[in-house]
């Protein structure tokens, strides 16, 4: 019977046995069951999600189109490893600022209304980085390219946990986990790019490979703000936190294709409305979110400092290694990218529902200890089979981090907070993250060029310090019900 009224649910005058039928909400702990128990199937909520990591593409593009500039850049504005450091970090301490901000906003005004608007921030930016006439230019706009990217985060992590399910193939972990694999694919298209350009432009023309590379970002930003304005809606969930019922069943019915109906419920009108505080931010550090922020923090932290030593530093590296010309150190850095990196993110979206988020990041931080390690001893390979050792290591550096901390910081920082403080938390998160990236990409440059290989040594301390933290807070994020502490606050994690 059910089968034979499925179309009547959504189009047809409802009688009163088909009102009967339509699940009801008096709380918005019923909307965030709706969500948790799968209800996105077939929907427009899976194309908000594919959306939503669209800032994240947006971010790897530019990090890895950089990494391959930056050596051009250096050349034509004269700059100084200082200067280089400057010019490499600028991204990454706007968005220290944006995060902050963003997070804020994110839970403050909602998320629809900050995703729509940050995309306009990649825009600008990176027609600026391609005009840029000096590097005090180029800076500047890195650094409003890293308020977008800081912005988007906090709403985009919102989202993907917000529109996913709670257990099961798919689930909130995976699909958070979703931003790692995008990472690594948007790292390997701006080095497919790269040697596109490579080889169609001429010899006389390669000073204008880090203008075209960084002005092409401006192409998918313009493309992700046509897609959202059409496809993204309000978060149920948040929308309900707010005290807002209707408004979340209408999401529910445009993005989940679910019919229901509010009723008002008296002691749901006892729970006030979540609203959004900068005080909210002191909240991340007390009671039982103290040890997840602590958790959190330290992951991204650690994360975000050695994969951009490594990531950034990539075709440094290589070219050293193999001491081959530019196109050997792009197929070297693509392949590594693909076949270990993209590859480690896919298997953790595909195991975390079922081994967990905390096993798979203490086996990949496990990796990467090994792997800078052994590129210290190894130290500039001076034969064949060092060589192959070193690229060896370097693979399992990026493949731990796929399946590891590179997929799982986000988990942890996503998934750590309720509804009512994930942006704060994933901003909070964001921004001491980025103050990491903004101390890496400004000391690689500056470290490699006085320690050489020898600089592993140094990064190996990151990986070593999660490892740690790990071990002394064992809080797993996947599966559990983390909103529900807005409706229980008295429930424990």
């Amino acid at each position: 019977m059910s089968a034979s009224l499925a179309p009547e649910r959504f189009d047809a005058p409802a009688t009163p046995s088909a009102v009967d039928a339509r699940p009801v909400i008096r709380s918005a702990a019923d909307v965030s069951n709706l969500v948790n128990r799968g209800a996105a199937i077939g929907s427009d909520a899976r194309v908000v999600i594919a959306i939503a990591l669209g800032g994240v593409f947006l971010d790897a593009y530019d990090l890895g189109a950089l990494a391959f500039g930056v050596k051009d850049i250096a050349r034509e504005f004269s700059l100084t490893p200082t200067g280089t450091g400057f010019v490499a970090s600028a991204i990454t301490f706007g968005a220290i600022i944006g995060a902050l901000i963003g997070g804020y906003l994110t839970d403050k005004i909602g998320r629809y209304r900050v995703f729509m608007a940050d995309m306009f921030f990649f825009v600008i930016a990176a027609i600026a980085c391609a005009l840029a006439p000096n590097a005090w230019v180029l800076g500047g706009a890195r650094f409003v390219m890293g308020l977008g990217v800081g912005i988007d985060l906090p709403v985009a992590m919102a989202f993907l946990a917000e529109f996913s399910r709670l257990q099961g193939r798919g689930n909130k972990a995976a699909r958070i986990a979703m931003w790692c694999p995008t990472w690594y694919a948007a790292i390997s298209v701006s080095y497919l790019l790269v040697l596109g350009l490579y080889a169609v432009l001429p010899e006389s023309h390669s000073g204008w490979l880090w203008r075209l590379i960084l002005g092409f970002g401006a192409v998918p930003a313009i493309v992700i703000i046509a897609i959202r304005s059409r496809y993204i809606s309000e978060s149920p969930v948040w929308a309900a936190n707010q005290g807002d019922l209707p408004a979340a069943a209408a999401i529910l019915k445009r993005s989940y294709g679910i019919d229901t109906r509010v009723e008002a419920d008296g002691s749901a009108a006892k729970i006030a409305p979540r609203k959004a505080a900068w005080s909210n931010y002191g909240k991340l550090l007390r009671g039982v979110y103290l040890r997840r922020t602590v958790l959190a923090t330290v992951i991204a932290v650690a994360s975000s400092f050695a994969y951009n030593a490594v990531a950034f530093g990539l075709p440094v590296i290589i070219s050293s290694f193999l001491k081959q010309s530019m196109l050997t150190t792009i197929l070297a850095s693509l392949a590594l990218n693909l076949c270990f990196a993209f590859v480690g993110g896919l298997v953790a979206v595909r195991t975390v529902p079922k081994v967990g988020a905390w096993k798979l990041t203490v086996g990949g931080y496990a990796f990467q200890l090994v792997s800078l390690v052994g590129l210290a001893i190894v130290g500039r390979p001076e034969n064949g089979a060092e060589v192959v050792t070193a690229i060896a290591f370097l693979a399992a550096f990026l493949l731990g981090q796929g399946f590891g901390p590179g997929s799982h910081s986000m988990t942890f920082a996503s998934l750590s907070y309720p509804t009512s403080l994930r942006g704060v938390g994933v901003g909070f998160n964001q921004t001491l993250m980025r103050s990491s990236s903004t101390v890496s990409l400004f000391l690689f440059p500056v470290l490699s060029a006085a320690l050489g290989t020898k600089v592993f040594w140094i990064i190996a301390v990151a990986p070593l310090a999660g490892l740690v933290a790990l071990l002394a807070i064992r809080w797993e994020p996947s599966g559990y019900d983390v909103d529900a502490e807005d409706f229980e606050p008295a429930r424990k994690g």
